[in-house]
């Protein structure tokens, strides 16, 4: 599978062209690993890119202007063929998926959706940038994926492991029901906390959804060896945090969307937090992730 590397002297990052998706971070000093390596016989991905929705949509679907459009999870750009390298210089890698007649069949607005990578010392800046190419107002939603090793460390257990935000807070994470979809129901994480512990029964409801988290910055850290590393998303509304059950990563999901709701009417133009942009204008989103 093609691949596009850069590096600085801190860091080396790698993307698959299919998907544009991030396939490796590594500290140049420790010669760590920090992106999951999508072992396929427990999760085969390693930070797929969410867009135009994020989750599941209720049976697949979701309607639009009185047509029915399919969609899978995680939207169009995870696994995507046609998204092409559009630029490579020594700190930054630049890919870009433009719709076409096929990508219309799906999802019927014409776009031009470009992700950038860029290193610059420690970090590692995602940033996307989103144009509406068509003639009316176009919805969607955007998020990052990615999978984090964890434990870092040959000496360390999962349990050693805990994410630690820049505030306490208050949070609930709202329950994912048996089909994926966002129910009423929640349940407390943090109270006036900020520290989330890890364990392998955490996931065992599935993803932790937190929507209008306060925070804007998460790490993760080890009881044993400090920090690991950082990301920052505060143009991101809510968050989410995954990792199969048991499984030796976790994922730190910075959306700008949600899954569908369990009582969801399936319209597009109402679908809780869609984005709109207006015909011609330009929508731009980051996320960074910091190395230790």
């Amino acid at each position: 599978m093609k691949k596009f590397t850069i590096q600085n002297e801190h860091l080396s990052i790698s993307v698959l062209e299919k998907g544009a998706e991030l396939c490796s971070i590594k500290n140049l000093k420790t010669e760590k690993e920090h992106i999951w390596q999508a072992n396929p016989e427990i999760w085969s991905s390693h930070a797929p890119n969410l867009f135009p929705i994020i989750g599941i949509l209720k049976g697949g679907q979701y309607f639009y202007k009185g047509k029915t459009y399919e969609m899978p999870k995680h939207g169009m750009l995870r696994h995507n063929e046609d998204i092409r390298v559009k630029e490579k210089a020594e700190n930054k890698l630049v890919f870009e998926l433009i719709y076409s007649e096929e990508s219309l069949k799906t999802y019927p607005f014409k776009f031009n959706f470009q992700i950038i990578f860029k290193l610059k010392g420690k970090k590692l800046k995602v940033s996307h940038k989103i144009t509406n190419l068509d003639s009316k107002i176009m919805f969607f939603s955007l998020g990052g994926h990615p999978a984090f090793n964890t434990p870092i460390n040959n000496d360390e257990k999962y349990k050693d492991y805990y994410l630690e935000f820049d505030q306490n807070m208050d949070l609930s994470t709202h329950i994912l029901n048996n089909e994926g979809l966002v129910s009423l129901n929640t349940k407390k994480i943090l109270q006036n906390e900020k520290k989330i512990q890890l364990h392998e029964h955490l996931f065992d409801d599935d993803a932790l959804i937190f929507k209008n988290i306060p925070s804007k910055e998460v790490a993760l850290k080890s009881q044993l060896s400090g920090t690991i590393l950082t990301l920052e998303y505060s143009d991101f509304k809510n968050l989410g945090v995954w990792a199969k059950p048991g499984a030796p990563y976790v994922c730190i999901e910075p959306w700008l969307g949600i899954a569908d709701l369990e009582g969801t009417d399936q319209n597009l133009e109402t679908k809780e937090d869609i984005l709109k942009l207006e015909a011609g204008k330009k929508f731009e989103a980051a996320y960074t992730i910091k190395i230790e």
